[in-house]
């Protein structure tokens, strides 16, 4: 199912959620960001993300200007995601969510180890 545009409002809540709303940005913002992974087999190895997906969404997000596209290697080609000031701009809105989950998001066990 395709999600609704928010790209016709004027209200900078909706304006914000067309750039980061969809599912797993801020996951891939919380890893480029916070935890400074910057390459794809990293993010997509730490998220569990299929790579098609997350191949859509770090496009999206090259293309809004929160992360900046390098190639590390010609041979095979290779780039890392770099996180630009607007993506550092972000960092207070994943605290906020983190401490938001931390006193209202239900807490779900570890699945246990086998």
């Amino acid at each position: 199912m395709k999600r609704k545009s928010f790209g016709h409002m004027a209200c900078p809540i909706a304006q914000s959620l067309e750039l980061v709303g969809e599912w797993w940005t801020p996951l891939i913002l919380r890893d480029t960001v916070l935890l400074g992974l910057s390459r794809f087999d990293d993010i997509q190895t730490n998220l569990g993300i299929a790579p098609t997906v997350l191949t859509s969404r770090l496009n999206h997000l090259v293309e809004s200007g929160l992360l900046e596209r390098r190639q590390y290697s010609q041979r095979p080609p290779r780039f890392e995601y770099i996180p630009t000031e607007a993506a550092a701009d972000f960092k207070p809105v994943l605290g906020a969510l983190e401490n938001w989950g931390q006193k209202w998001a239900p807490r779900r066990p570890a699945p246990a180890s086998t």
